[in-house]
């Protein structure tokens, strides 16, 4: 019972709402562990006997399991999904997670580099090598363009409109926005089409694809994970650096130096201005810091 409703909630995610392989093994996930939570707990409950009731003992269920509060979150928005999903197909008469609320989440700020950290890590690339001439390229697209890392790893040839400075990004959802690309982002870029991708022999799948391997194939998310940590220890930084640590410079920088938040709305691809708002508490400590340093009477 459970297992036909989830495959068909599967595909809803997929035809309908048009969301990444990602997203979908995400909400499947999730529908799946409250099935697996009611055959723990003896409940013999097909999806429409599942009540409020039963949905606040599976939180605290996780909750003693040690699961933080933004992964209580994150499992609770997969259910409202499924729930709504089959509440739209007539399964079910009322959403059981209509009520529930999240738990309240920190808001957590996000690893963001400074600018000299930034330089640093982009001298510590050789460019004498193939790689180090293709790693300089991706980094200075990443930065300039704050890109998600999925988003850089399918970047296009067709979609790069370096004439007129800007990128057409495929973002979440299947959804397209037009990103301004930097001088020197343009550069390194056009620099490694020209003297390395041009000499590689490159798979048929990747043709239009901007970053390849040495195999001339569109290159990984964990390899360009591999590539940034080990970019940043060898530029001696400490700090717990990822593909989304540039995406965050990215949007911090703009910010302090006066950009609109709904311009870096846009550029970042969220839906909602507050998820680009998280941005604004790393800006108002570096006003306090001005202050703090500068004012007289601070």
């Amino acid at each position: 019972m459970w297992q036909s409703y989830i495959k068909h909630f599967k595909n809803y995610l997929r035809l309908e709402r048009s969301l990444s392989d990602h997203s979908v093994q995400a909400y499947v996930h999730d529908a799946d562990k409250l099935r697996e939570y009611l055959d723990l707990s003896a409940l013999a409950l097909t999806p429409a006997d599942v009540r409020e009731e039963h949905l606040l003992g599976y939180l605290k269920y996780l909750t003693e399991l040690g699961l933080s509060a933004h992964s209580q979150a994150r499992l609770l928005s997969g259910l409202k999904s499924f729930f709504g999903y089959l509440l739209l197909e007539g399964v079910v008469t009322e959403n059981p997670t209509e009520l529930l609320e999240a738990p309240r989440l920190p808001r957590k700020l996000p690893d963001v580099l400074s600018y000299p950290e930034i330089e640093r890590m982009l001298e510590a690339i050789d460019p004498t090598t193939p790689e180090g001439t293709r790693n300089r390229a991706m980094l200075e697209v990443l930065y300039s363009c704050g890109l998600r890392v999925s988003e850089l790893t399918s970047l296009q040839l067709t979609n790069c409109y370096f004439d007129i400075g800007f990128v057409r990004v495929l973002g979440k959802g299947d959804k397209v926005r037009l990103v301004p690309i930097g001088r020197d982002a343009i550069k390194y870029t056009q620099l490694y089409l020209d003297t390395v991708r041009c000499q590689q022999e490159v798979k048929k799948e990747s043709e239009d694809i901007v970053f390849l391997n040495r195999r001339g194939a569109q290159l990984s998310r964990v390899m360009i994970f591999l590539i940034i940590k080990e970019t940043a220890a060898l530029a001696g930084i400490q700090k717990n650096v990822s593909p989304h640590t540039f995406r965050h410079s990215f949007a911090t920088h703009l910010i302090e130096g006066g950009a609109s938040l709904r311009a870096v709305q846009e550029m970042l691809g969220h839906e909602s201005i507050t998820t680009t708002e998280i941005y604004t508490h790393l800006d108002r400590d570096y006003l306090r810091q001005v202050v703090t340093e500068f004012h007289p009477r601070a």
